[in-house]
Formats: C-alpha cells, structure tokens, sequence
C-alpha cells in the first residue's frame, strides 16, 4: 500500500510547490507599491465610502441649504458664503478622492479642513462634536500615506506642463 502512495505525494507535493511559485510569481505582478491586491482593494474601498460620505452626508446639505446647515454656519457667524465655500470644498475633495492622481492631495486638503472643523467645534459648539473631525481625520491620514506616491507623479506632470 505504501508503494501506491508514495507516487501520490510526491505528485500532490509537486503541483503544491508549483501552485505556490505560480501564487508568488502572481502576488508580485499585483502589487502596487508594496501592496498586495486586498489591501489596493480595501483602500480603495475606503476612499469611496469617505467620499461617498464627504460628498452626500457632509457637502450636500450646505450646497442645498439644508436648515441645520444654515443654523449652524448663521450660529459660527459665516452666513451662506461660508456655507457653501465649506461645501463646496468637500464636494471637490469628494471627487478628487476618486482621482487615483488627486487622492493623496485629497486627503490632505479634507484633513486641513478637519482641523479646521475641529477647532470650529471646540470655540463655537463647546466641544460637543469635537471627536467627530478627529475621528475622520485616521482614514484620510491613512489614504494620504498610502497614495504618497500620486503626489510625486502629480508634480511631476506639473512641471512638465509649466
């Protein structure tokens, strides 16, 4: 019995040692920058849903002049044209998180705007939701780390033009 199979595993361990150089080769064709497909993927994920969310749940309601938006920019002292300047800037930072070239600038202009929205907190609205900027501030710091990158190739095509 032994001798049907030995062949047998011998088969079994070659095709998983093939099977394992053929992974190997394949993990290192689909990385991108070090990383591996899932964690391109789960970035991406991420830079959707804070866009999704930088774009409907936060820019939207300041562009149609949503009246707890209104409230609270008449209540900061900025009227309308604060209103629609903050709205305006997360719906471009919105769009520029999609933009595989504009995300890590995205990144960083949406946590300056965080920064901003924090400090507004802490001096207008005695703090109440002061954690909530912080707070969105990790996954943009994150994406901004991550697309570095992007930041390179963007001035890159910036001198070019100039």
């Amino acid at each position: 019995m032994s001798e049907s199979i030995a062949p047998v595993t011998r088969v079994a361990s070659a095709s998983a040692s093939a099977a394992a150089s053929a992974s190997d080769s394949a993990a290192s064709v689909s990385r991108v920058h070090g990383r591996s497909r899932r964690a391109e993927i789960s970035l991406r994920a991420l830079q959707i849903a804070l866009a999704l969310f930088y774009g409907i749940a936060s820019a939207l309601p300041k562009l149609i002049a949503h009246p707890s938006a209104v409230e609270s920019f008449d209540r900061i002292g900025w009227g309308s044209t604060g209103m629609y300047t903050i709205g305006s800037l997360e719906l471009a930072g919105a769009v520029a998180l999609l933009v595989p070239l504009l995300s890590s600038v995205a990144a960083v202009a949406l946590s300056a705007l965080m920064v901003g929205a924090f400090i507004v907190q802490l001096a207008v609205f005695d703090g109440q939701y002061a954690a909530t900027p912080l707070i969105m501030m990790v996954p943009l710091i994150l994406i901004a780390w991550a697309r570095r990158h992007g930041t390179g190739d963007l001035v890159r095509l910036v001198r070019r033009r100039v």
